[in-house]
């Protein structure tokens, strides 16, 4: 038996999307058959009834899942179609399935009855988890009721979809060319070869600029062509809106409307006053209201820094000649600030951070501090010939695989991200199924004489998402709903991936992989002091931001009443108005391509990166009192906090591990802020 067979993997090489809507149908009427017939027998055991629709969920997940993958990193039209025609019967199947009252019972009397006590944590867990997901979805509402829940779901599925395909088809269609580089004075090296490498990959001699994020912050922070800048900002910034060079061309605007007003809808229906406090319910926080005050508190004392920051930005860019500034001119001035105060500039990093080098030297941090191999593994097909396939080892022992799927292209979205491809859980033969992860980035590619070089920002991203990997694949539990990120609260799941990030910025594990890509030289301890020197730069204008988009997100989903009071791009004028330091041009579109709460599952839960960053900034805490390659507080992490799961509640396993609650004030020393007031 080859690899991928004792995975399950799918056969990308040989994948056909239009072969999946028919047999994903067939296996739908399969699963409620065979769910029927499971439940024609009464006071079922947790062994006849829990593995069995685990057993199911699977089945299911390897036609969709493998489909669903294909639609965000290589959505081709024949994947497009496809996915368009499951997604109606993956979402009236999992509404049938979450309002069954027949499994919701079975479910209820095994938590009532006597066998319950003898249970696992993490199985007793799993079911308490999934009847709270029956009643947020509605298990309980008259059979007319269901029947709206449903039409909702359906399209609320079909919306997202739609705000995703418009985004990235909004993305992929903007392009601008250049015979020469005149007016591309300013931009590195590296930025002009992936531009010339992007002409010729069209045919065209020159230079070509386009929307993925590497292109567009290398103009933003570098080109001195103040229109250019302008240009790129403009479409980058009015993607799939009525504004911009291909106004109304993808427009985003109605599905948002549409978005929120169902969303609203659902919540109500099913005894919520709005979606914030119906997202939060499954969530760490205890409420919408708790939530809002976390971020107001924190925008009360990050806006007045933030305004300092921007003042000391004008200041210093009226001193070199520079206009009053406007968004366009935010990213460039202070590129030449953070050079002028630190003698630091970005690209004079990026020779340091071949992406090879600094893989390696992510694999090698983790071995040391967790005591974890990782190695390459041959034949496994994948969608696209820049895709690897490596495993995880301890000891010789296989616990866990991952595909990395690291550079932009056409027809990917853009972002960073972990899904899942296979969950840790036992099977019916009594063997173990073990975890495969999807990690996914848009870092410009290599070009013909170098390798891929990265920004440090890149390299704090890749250890962000080997976070989220490792949260998947290290689960020390067996039980699917709860077994890695499952049944973790959304607003602690980026607390591993946050935590990561610390060792992208410690010297000691810097040491271990900033390597100059030609000459093999360590990163120079002028360059890492000026690095780390700098790591705080403009820390509370970040932190506005971040509380921008997370009081936006969190407002329009609470303080919802209608349409025709209060629009979308209302909500995020009195948010910016709030806490923004510099005012948006009238035409930013930014919401249109906000997919993380629009397409995304981040919907009146964007505060959640907030949120766990003050658990990472703490848990780290100990670390660095410990030594951050200490092994005994490394298995400690593994074992008490990251390899649970969802097995107990995010605060118990805070507690578990830390041995107290969270300490708010760690977010705000992480940040370089000082203490909080």
């Amino acid at each position: 038996m080859s690899l991928m067979e004792e995975l399950k993997l799918p056969n990308f090489a040989q994948f056909d999307a239009q072969k999946i809507p028919a047999q994903l149908e067939q296996q739908l009427v399969s699963s409620k058959q065979a769910i029927e017939s499971l439940l024609q027998q009464t006071n079922l055991a947790y062994k006849q009834l829990v593995p069995p629709l685990e057993q199911i969920d699977d089945a299911i997940g390897e036609l969709w899942g493998p489909l669903s993958h294909l639609h965000s990193v290589a959505n081709s039209d024949e994947v497009r179609e496809a996915y368009d025609a499951c997604l109606p019967l993956v979402t009236e199947y999992s509404t049938w399935l979450s309002q069954n009252e027949m499994l919701y019972k079975a479910l209820q009397t095994l938590a009532d009855g006597e066998e319950f006590a003898q249970l696992n944590q993490a199985q007793q867990q799993d079911i308490q988890l999934q009847l709270r997901d029956f009643r947020l979805a509605g298990v309980n509402l008259s059979a007319k009721d269901k029947q709206t829940y449903a039409s909702l779901k359906q399209q609320l599925a079909q919306l997202s979809a739609q705000f995703s395909n418009h985004l990235m088809d909004a993305s992929d269609s903007w392009s601008m060319h250049f015979d020469d580089s005149k007016r591309l004075l300013g931009l590195p090296e590296s930025a002009l070869a992936q531009a010339q490498q992007l002409a010729q990959s069209k045919d065209q001699q020159g230079y070509m600029l386009n929307l993925d994020f590497a292109c567009y912050f290398a103009v933003m922070s570098f080109a001195e062509d103040r229109d250019l800048r302008h240009s790129l900002y403009e479409a980058f910034n009015t993607r799939a809106s009525d504004q911009g060079p291909d106004a109304g061309k993808y427009d985003n605007s109605q599905l948002m409307e549409e978005l929120v007003a169902k969303r609203h809808a659902l919540a109500q229906l099913v005894g919520f006053d709005n979606y914030a406090d119906y997202s939060v319910a499954s969530k760490m926080a205890d409420s919408g209201d708790q939530v809002l005050a976390f971020l107001e508190d924190l925008a009360k004392q990050c806006k007045p820094l933030a305004e300092q920051e921007m003042a000391q930005l004008q200041t210093f860019a009226s001193a070199q000649g520079g206009p009053q500034l406007a968004a366009w001119d935010v990213a460039y001035y202070s590129e030449k600030l953070r050079q002028d105060r630190y003698d630091l500039s970005q690209e004079a990093l990026k020779p340091y951070f071949a992406l090879p080098k600094v893989q390696a030297g992510l694999f090698a941090i983790v071995e040391r501090l967790l005591g974890i191999q990782v190695e390459a593994v041959a034949g496994v097909s994948s969608w696209h010939d820049d895709v690897s396939f490596y495993r995880l080892n301890r000891n010789g022992k296989a616990l866990g695989y991952f595909y990395f799927d690291l550079f932009a292209r056409e027809q990917k979205r853009g972002g960073a991200w972990m899904n899942d491809c296979r969950g840790r859980q036992l099977l019916a033969n009594g063997q173990e199924q073990l975890p495969v992860a999807y990690l996914v980035c848009n870092f410009a590619p290599p070009t013909a004489d170098k390798p891929a070089l990265l920004t440090h920002n890149d390299v704090v991203t890749l250890f962000h998402e080997f976070g989220h990997g490792l949260h998947h694949m290290l689960t020390n539990i067996t039980v699917a709903g709860v077994s890695g990120i499952n049944g973790v609260p959304w607003d602690a799941v980026e607390l591993p991936s946050q935590m990561l990030e610390n060792w992208a910025w410690q010297k000691e594990s810097l040491m271990m992989f900033a390597r100059h890509y030609e000459t093999g030289e360590p990163l120079p301890e002028d360059l890492l002091q000026k690095m780390l020197a700098a790591k705080h730069f403009q820390s509370a204008m970040f932190m506005v931001r971040q509380l921008e988009f997370g009081l936006f997100d969190l407002r329009l989903h609470r303080y919802y009443e209608g349409a025709s009071t209060t629009s979308v791009q209302e909500v995020l004028d009195q948010v910016r108005a709030q806490v923004a330091v510099l005012k948006a041009p009238h035409w930013n579109r930014f919401q249109h391509g906000f997919a993380h709460i629009f397409a995304g599952g981040y919907a009146a839960g964007y505060y959640s990166y907030m949120w766990a960053d003050v658990l990472a900034a703490d848990v780290f805490e100990r670390f660095l009192a410990d030594g951050i390659f200490n092994q005994q507080t490394g298995q400690a992490y593994w074992h008490r906090l990251l390899g649970q799961g969802g097995a107990k509640g995010a605060m118990d396993l805070f507690i578990d591990f830390m041995g107290r609650e969270p300490d708010v004030a760690a977010l705000i020393r992480s940040k370089g802020l000082g203490e909080v007031a």
